[in-house]
């Protein structure tokens, strides 16, 4: 902790903490409101017309300063403790009665500082701070306030129910929390809250961890996927059944209540999260691959699987498929693109880029162009057309955002093996080969090009950030980021030109194996908003099996068939 505090010190004491950081801190007693850019509530009282509304933020974006603005608005502040107060002594350089606050507000130490604010913005928070808070706060305006407040607690409400107290993510977690029991301590929305902390604590090898909200419904759908690709479905009949079961039971199968579009929120109903039914948010690419294990399973016997799902259901999810696709092609991941690129110069977050609108991602439009061109063959009749000029759109988004070097950015996995591997796998779907395919050719040189010397390839966060790919530090070799290139590469066709470089990572992966059949844990894999890196712990063994299984039945036994 000495050491800590050390470093805080040198580097300036904790005003330069980004900007959640002087939030928490704020609420936590130890900073001050005047040493924060502010979050008027009074945002939610613009005419929804407005390009500045918040609900036509990205949702992550505004599910974060939803509750933020309601406590900003009302100054909370926890209870000085000396606790607090020795805080306050040890986390900066000067007396904490002598601290500049109005100038802390724009201060960012250079180690967290991502996305410097443009100097619009310093002026937006400069206004807002010297001249628009000072009125909010004095009646009658203070009237116009209470109305804000009143608007951010029903959206954080509204929120919370249909979330069923889970809500979007770990940060909205605890934020809406805070917000019910500074509304009333003794209410059934903070009760119902507190009921559901447990969701997010989850014991790994090295401790208990809080996480994000979960991913059970993405890795399973990967896991299954991965089972299939070894053909040995027969042999693991009970494991795809529960599989098969859980991802029955995980289908949102209702819109949000009431006028939802009212509360900025988009259809549910078809849709699959990111991890169970409770959190109640559609996403498109784990939408995509809910049907797509659906549609799997669907074509295999019962007795093994279990009951298939009813059509109607699959039917709900194509709709909430086709209903993000953006005008570019692409598809966005949450909700549909509602705002204009220019609002990204007003990013408060320092540490976060382009996290203010939603956009389109390669992942998400290769997950849906492989959903519904597997739709289509197995269920024709339906909404054919719609979907044939959307696969026509997608397909043309993915070689659009190709990069010159043959790769493709990955925004939530690192980094560019991950994109690469999902944009090869939706190009392959609609039935590009790689000796007709200038964009899969590309795709296979540039992988080939980044193959590391054990017959691996390693890929750090530094990819993510720095939008250049980087290899790990002293060239080392991660199975993860290994499998996706084997998956693009087997996939793409490389087999078919020179297998090789396939039948040198396979190997790296076989030798890698550990004796209770498990893979090593390495470097994290995941990524959110380019910063922040995030731990898919069975992505280790998923991805190995499921390149292990393709290389067995595309290569190997293609060799089989030829010979």
């Amino acid at each position: 902790m000495a050491r800590c505090r050390k470093w805080i010190l040198d580097h300036g004491g904790a005003v330069g903490i980004p900007s959640w950081g002087k939030f928490w801190l704020t609420v936590l007693g130890a900073y001050e409101w005047d040493g924060c850019n502010p979050m008027p509530p009074e945002f939610w009282l613009v005419p929804s017309i407005s390009p500045i509304h918040p609900g036509k933020m990205w949702c992550y974006c505004r599910l974060v300063y939803m509750p933020m603005s309601y406590l900003y608005g009302k100054r909370f502040v926890a209870p000085i403790t000396e606790l607090v107060k020795s805080l306050r002594q040890e986390l900066y350089v000067e007396p904490y009665k002598d601290i500049n606050w109005n100038k802390a507000r724009n201060i960012c130490a250079k180690e967290d500082l991502f996305f410097p604010h443009p100097l619009i913005q310093d002026m937006l928070w400069a206004f807002l701070h010297h001249f628009a808070e000072p009125i909010f706060n004095r009646w009658p305006f203070s009237i116009m306030r209470q109305k804000a407040l009143n608007t951010a607690m029903d959206h954080i409400h509204y929120e919370d129910e249909n979330s069923r107290y889970f809500t979007i993510g770990c940060v909205e977690k605890v934020l809406c929390l805070i917000a019910c029991w500074v509304e009333d301590p003794n209410s059934d929305a903070y009760k119902l809250h507190l009921a559901r902390v447990p969701d997010y604590l989850w014991v790994a090898e090295d401790g208990m961890k809080m996480q994000s909200f979960g991913c059970q419904m993405w890795d399973a759908a990967f896991a299954v996927q991965a089972i299939l690709s070894s053909d040995l479905a027969e042999e693991y009949g009970p494991t795809l059944k529960k599989a098969h079961d859980f991802v029955k039971a995980s289908q949102v199968r209702a819109n949000p209540s009431g006028n939802f579009t009212e509360m900025y929120r988009h259809i549910t109903k078809g849709a699959w999260t990111f991890s169970i039914q409770d959190h109640g948010w559609q996403v498109s690419d784990c939408t995509a691959e809910g049907l797509k294990v659906s549609l799997l399973f669907s074509e295999m016997p019962s007795h093994i699987v279990g009951e298939k799902i009813e059509k109607e259901r699959l039917y709900d999810a194509v709709n909430v498929i086709l209903s993000l696709q953006s005008s570019n092609g692409g598809f966005s991941a949450w909700e549909p693109n509602r705002a204009f690129r220019w609002l990204e110069k007003f990013n408060p977050t320092e540490f976060f880029e382009d996290v203010l609108i939603e956009r389109e991602y390669v992942e998400c439009t290769s997950s849906a162009i492989q959903a519904l061109a597997l739709f289509k063959k197995l269920h024709p009749g339906h909404r054919t057309n719609e979907i044939e000029r959307c696969i026509t759109r997608a397909i043309q988004y993915v070689e659009d955002m190709q990069n010159p070097d043959g790769s493709w950015y990955g925004c939530w996995g690192i980094c560019y093996a991950y994109g690469t591997w999902f944009a090869v796998d939706g190009l392959v779907a609609c039935g590009r080969k790689y000796r007709s395919s200038v964009a899969l050719r590309k795709a296979c040189q540039f992988l080939v090009s980044k193959q590391l010397p054990d017959g691996g390839w390693g890929e750090s966060y530094l990819s993510s950030q720095n939008k250049v790919y980087t290899d790990l530090e002293g060239n080392r070799s991660n199975l993860v980021n290994t499998s996706w290139a084997l998956l693009a590469l087997i996939r793409a066709g490389q087999g078919e030109v020179d297998p090789t470089p396939i039948q040198r990572g396979v190997n790296l992966l076989i030798n890698s194996q550990m004796d209770d059949g498990d893979f090593p844990q390495q470097e994290i894999t995941g990524v959110f908003m380019k910063t922040c890196s995030l731990n898919y712990s069975s992505y280790r063994t998923i991805f190995p099996i499921w390149a292990l299984g393709e290389y067995r039945v595309q290569i190997l036994h293609g060799r089989m068939k030829e010979s």
